[in-house]
């Protein structure tokens, strides 16, 4: 199975209603007065990290990436608990994870460790708490809204490919966790870019039922003379959301669109349709 498949498969099994029916980044659940906002995501040697890659660094990206996911929730986190498969340099693993979870204020839970022959797997999942409620989705777009990122993607690209002035882009990316809680009572539909900018603008239009018409001369690109492959490569982890023309923003952002009723395609790239995820950005499988 490639990774839609799976996730297709996996909607005929029992689901909770926090899981949104696995369209979106995390799980939301109700406890009590509070409301839990629970991810997980793995990293994989040779997928998401070389064979080479310095431990701390990876360590550092496995916290980062999964409390991305709480940011496009406005969350708040409270603990993460680690999957770790022992092998080279661990010591510098834990270096790594001191360093992120003391610089993200977010303390660890616990976990499990195995050994095992072959590529790394690692995983973490992060608990958080919702700081608005109604949580942030992947849904609910409106015809009219304004389209918007936080920062530049291309960054990680270019780090990932040597660039020093971007190197931490891809090494230790900074999750957007104050900016998603300011934007949490603000936005009609939130993520992070994690897959790249068209792939995931592409995953919002489908999960809210409209169009996203996007711009290319309002995209902000670390490098606009590779502005196709920035806007697809990933790893950015800048947050994409939609917000009412009324919103009054507070926190910098770049309006790179408009959200239309749905048209014949989920995703407009100025006059291109783009109907077909397949080339957008990265996928599993």
């Amino acid at each position: 199975m490639n990774e839609p498949d799976f996730i297709a498969a996996l909607r005929s099994l029992p689901l909770h209603p926090g899981a949104r029916g696995l369209a979106d980044d995390c799980a939301v659940i109700a406890f009590g007065s509070e409301t839990l906002v629970i991810t997980h995501d793995m990293m994989a040697e040779g997928t998401h990290f070389r064979a080479d890659a310095d431990m701390a660094d990876v360590a550092w990206k496995l916290v980062a990436t999964n409390l991305s996911d709480l940011a496009a929730k406005g969350a708040e986190p409270v603990g993460v608990l680690i999957g770790h498969m022992l092998g080279r340099d661990d010591a510098r693993f834990v270096e790594g994870l001191r360093a992120a979870l003391t610089a993200f204020d977010t303390p660890l839970l616990g976990g499990d460790t195995i050994a095992a022959a072959g590529a790394r797997a690692l995983g973490l999942t992060a608990i958080g708490r919702a700081t608005f409620t109604p949580v942030p989705a992947r849904s609910g777009a409106q015809a009219g809204d304004g389209v918007w990122i936080t920062g530049p993607v291309g960054r990680a690209m270019l780090g990932f490919e040597g660039d020093p002035e971007h190197l931490a882009a891809f090494d230790r990316p900074l999750p957007r966790l104050a900016e998603g809680r300011a934007l949490a009572p603000l936005v009609s539909a939130m993520m992070d870019i994690s897959d790249g900018l068209l792939l995931d603008a592409f995953r919002m239009a489908e999960a809210s039922g409209v169009t996203l018409a996007l711009d290319p001369q309002a995209i902000p690109a670390a490098d606009p003379a590779q502005f196709d492959r920035c806007i697809r490569w990933g790893d950015d982890y800048e947050l994409l959301f939609t917000a009412p023309p009324a919103a009054r923003l507070t926190v910098p952002a770049h309006r790179i669109g408009t959200v239309a009723t749905r048209g014949a395609a989920p995703l407009l790239l100025g006059e291109t349709s783009l109907a077909d995820p397949a080339s957008l950005g990265y996928r599993h499988g």
